[in-house]
């Protein structure tokens, strides 16, 4: 199940943490997506996902949307983005 929780590691402010763990095509962009919407310009969303397939898909979507993909990892078969959204 996806939830969004404050990241209690950040440095600076909290993080908005978007759990797609679990999920498959198109349910993390979507989900993304939707989250996203919430955001206030310029915060940063951190997504975490198992699905290989969002290694070609978010990175598109920062694209077309014009939000800024900071990082993008892989830690065995768990794939991180940290997205900031693009400021109005």
């Amino acid at each position: 199940m996806s939830e969004t929780t404050p990241d209690q590691n950040s440095d600076s402010e909290s993080e908005v943490v978007l759990d797609a763990k679990g999920l498959y095509c198109p349910e993390p962009v979507m989900l993304l997506h939707n989250k996203i919407r919430d955001l206030d310009a310029g915060e940063t969303l951190l997504l975490q996902a198992t699905d290989p397939s969002t290694t070609r898909d978010v990175p598109k979507f920062c694209l077309y949307l014009g939000h800024d993909l900071i990082e993008q990892s892989q830690q065995g078969g768990l794939y991180l983005y940290r997205i900031k959204k693009k400021e109005d």
